[in-house]
C-alpha cells in the first residue's frame, strides 16, 4: 500500500520549485493533492504536467489576503470535509542586504508572505485538519532559520519565525490529532536558490524530488508520534 494512500494535502506555492516536487511526491505516494497560489497559468501547467501521478487541484490564493484564505479553507471544506496534510511551502527571497541597507517595503513584504501568511492559512485550515484521523503540518523552514547569517535579513527573521511558530503549535496540539514539525531543505535546485546564489551552479544541486523523502515521511502515519521537532532534508535522500 503507498504510504499516503486516503490522504489529502495541501501544499502553498505548490506550483514550482519545493512545492512541487513534494506535490509529485506525495502523489505517487497515493495522496489526493490541492496546490495553491497566486499565479494560475503556474498552477494550471503543474496540474497539468503531474496529473499522471494522481488526482491534483489547485485553487488560486494569494495567502497574504485573509479573504483568500478563509476562501481557501471553505472551499476544501465544502468538498473534503477534513484536511488530512498542510505543507507551509510558500516564501520569496526578498533581497539580500545589510539590515542598515534593507528596504523597508521589502522587509515588510517578506515577512508578511514568509510568516504572517503561513499564521493566516495554519489557523484557518485547524478546524479541517482536526476533522483528520492523523493530521501533519510541516513548516518549511531554512539554515538561515536556525542560525542568522549576514545579508539574509527579513528571509532569516522570517524563517525564525516560523521556527518559533511550529514550536508553540506543536505544543498546543501535543494533546490533538495535529504534528507539527519543521523542515529545512538545504541548497535545493530551485529559482529562489539561483537567485541567491548566482555564481552557483545550479547541477551541484539536490533537485526537489531529491529531497521529498523526509516530506513523505512526516505526512505518513510513521511520523504519528513526532511533534516539535526540525528535520533537515539533505540527512534523508535517498531513504
Amino acid at each position: 500500500m503507498k504510504k499516503l494512500e486516503g490522504k489529502i494535502a495541501l501544499i502553498t506555492g505548490g506550483s514550482k520549485g519545493i512545492g512541487k516536487g513534494i506535490a509529485e511526491a506525495y502523489l505517487k505516494e497515493g495522496a489526493e493533492v490541492i496546490i495553491c497560489g497566486r499565479d494560475e497559468t503556474n498552477l494550471m501547467a503543474t496540474g497539468d504536467e503531474l496529473k499522471e501521478f494522481g488526482q491534483i487541484n489547485y485553487v488560486v490564493c494569494d495567502i497574504t489576503k485573509l479573504e483568500d484564505v478563509y476562501e481557501l479553507a471553505n472551499q476544501i471544506e465544502a468538498v473534503k470535509q477534513k484536511l488530512d496534510i498542510l505543507v507551509n511551502n510558500a516564501s520569496i527571497l526578498g533581497v539580500k542586504s545589510p539590515i542598515m541597507k534593507y528596504p523597508e517595503e521589502v522587509w515588510q513584504e517578506v515577512i508578511n508572505v514568509n510568516l504572517n501568511a503561513q499564521f493566516f492559512v495554519t489557523k484557518a485550515l485547524l478546524p479541517l485538519l482536526l476533522q483528520s484521523k492523523n493530521a501533519s503540518i510541516i513548516n518549511v523552514s531554512s539554515s538561515v532559520g536556525r542560525k542568522g547569517k549576514k545579508d539574509w535579513g527579513a528571509y532569516a527573521a522570517s524563517k525564525f519565525g516560523v521556527e518559533a511558530l511550529t514550536q508553540v503549535l506543536a505544543d498546543e496540539m501535543s494533546e490533538s490529532n495535529i504534528r507539527v514539525n519543521s523542515v529545512n531543505p538545504g541548497g535545493t535546485r530551485t529559482d529562489m536558490r539561483a537567485d541567491a546564489y548566482p555564481e552557483e551552479d545550479p547541477n551541484t544541486l539536490p533537485t526537489p524530488i531529491d529531497i521529498s523523502p523526509v516530506f513523505v515521511y512526516l505526512a505518513s502515519d510513521e511520523s504519528s508520534d513526532v511533534n516539535g521537532q526540525e528535520f533537515t532534508a539533505r540527512e534523508w535522500i535517498g531513504k
